[in-house]
């Protein structure tokens, strides 16, 4: 069986790659091919045209020209007459029965609420996920449901653990994702076997359900949950330090702000803040009197807080990456520990998962502090 999608370097720019897709299907009238990110932004500008795959013999194809460390998920959608429209109703339906490539060749992404799983397109110079797999002989922890405060939280206890903490902590936003969805104790364990970060309480925060857009948008009561009670209760259940220089926020998109929020509002609580594809242009200009970018334009005004912080954003986020680079740029002239980076990617769990580690390593692994 041959693997694809068909990998070459492009002869024009040896920092490219020709990548085209191919399908098997048949009984269909065309397919569309979903490249996590690259489609959206078509879809959003009203075509998806250059996405059709064209028939060639037996298969459909699609070559993309992408840089050579690109890594997107990716799926195909066959249908049969008039090719999906681009309306959101239109673009759910697609999402809910796009399929992953059979012909792939990486482990999949896992996904929720009934969808499909997505391949994953990783082209040579994209950066290195050491720790996202599982590994055979690694000691594992242990992942147990917890419910404080009302709000279900998993809690992922690192192996051995015991009565030899205060143990660092790291809160997760979205740990319905993390947690049954694309197992996030492999790469936690992974992590502490190697010596790159120590043994860790991990509380992964479900926010995925109805309250998620007042949870994760610069709310001071939700951020006051995590530290008045989620963080204590951690404490005297499992051993949760309660330095703020050894505990992390972590969270992607809406949750990406509120881990930087987070770290403004309760930096007694919060001393290091992961933020991933972090919703910065927050609010809507319509929302809110001081119009966009409100925690930035925070952050420029008011005294530096004592918080490191992890930033990250896709060079393929054309919502986003403009108002991640304002918010470095604001976080540097004022003087805070920043580690700053931009992958060649989108709003993507398949870049996620890889830069999450990179920044727990940076953020708990760094040889700073001591209680």
């Amino acid at each position: 069986m041959n693997a694809f999608p068909l990998i070459e370097t492009d002869p024009d720019d040896p920092a490219y790659r020709l990548v085209t897709f191919v399908a098997t299907d048949q009984d269909c009238d065309g397919v569309l091919a979903l490249v996590h990110t690259v489609t959206d932004r078509d879809r959003h500008a009203g075509d998806l045209t250059p996405h059709l795959m064209r028939r060639r013999d037996d298969r459909w194809e699609l070559t993309h020209r992408l840089r050579a460390d690109h890594r997107a998920s990716y799926q195909f959608h066959p249908f049969r007459g008039d090719a999906p429209g681009t309306t959101r109703a239109d673009w759910l339906h697609v999402l809910d029965h796009a399929r992953p490539d059979p012909h792939d060749t990486e482990p999949r992404l896992p996904a929720r609420d009934g969808r499909h799983p997505s391949s994953v397109l990783s082209l040579p110079e994209a950066p290195a996920q050491p720790y996202v797999r599982r590994r055979e002989g690694v000691p594992r922890g242990r992942t147990i449901p917890r419910t404080v405060a009302g709000r279900r939280v998993d809690v992922h206890l690192p192996a051995g653990h015991g009565g030899d903490g205060p143990y660092p902590v790291a809160v997760l936003l979205d740990g319905e994702m993390w947690g049954q969805v694309l197992s996030v104790g492999d790469t936690l364990d992974n992590l502490a076997a190697d010596g790159a970060i120590p043994p860790t309480v991990t509380l992964l925060v479900h926010t995925m359900g109805p309250g998620r857009p007042d949870d994760l948008s610069c709310n001071p009561a939700f951020v006051d949950l995590l530290a008045d009670r989620l963080l204590p209760w951690a404490g005297a259940e499992f051993g949760a330090t309660t330095d703020p220089r050894r505990t992390v926020v972590a969270g992607q998109s809406a949750g990406g702000l509120t881990a930087a929020y987070a770290a403004f509002r309760r930096p007694d609580r919060f001393g290091n803040a992961l933020s991933q594809s972090g919703s910065f242009w927050w609010p809507d200009e319509t929302e809110f009197d001081e119009g966009s970018e409100w925690l930035t334009r925070r952050f420029a005004a008011e005294p530096r807080r004592e918080a490191r912080f992890y930033v990250e954003v896709g060079l393929q986020e054309w919502m986003l990456l403009t108002q991640n680079r304002h918010l470095r740029d604001v976080l540097t002239a004022r003087g805070y520990d920043l580690r700053y980076r931009e992958f060649n990617g989108g709003h993507d769990y398949a870049c996620w998962r890889g830069g999450l580690a990179d920044g727990l390593a940076h953020l708990l692994g760094s040889p700073t502090r001591t209680v």
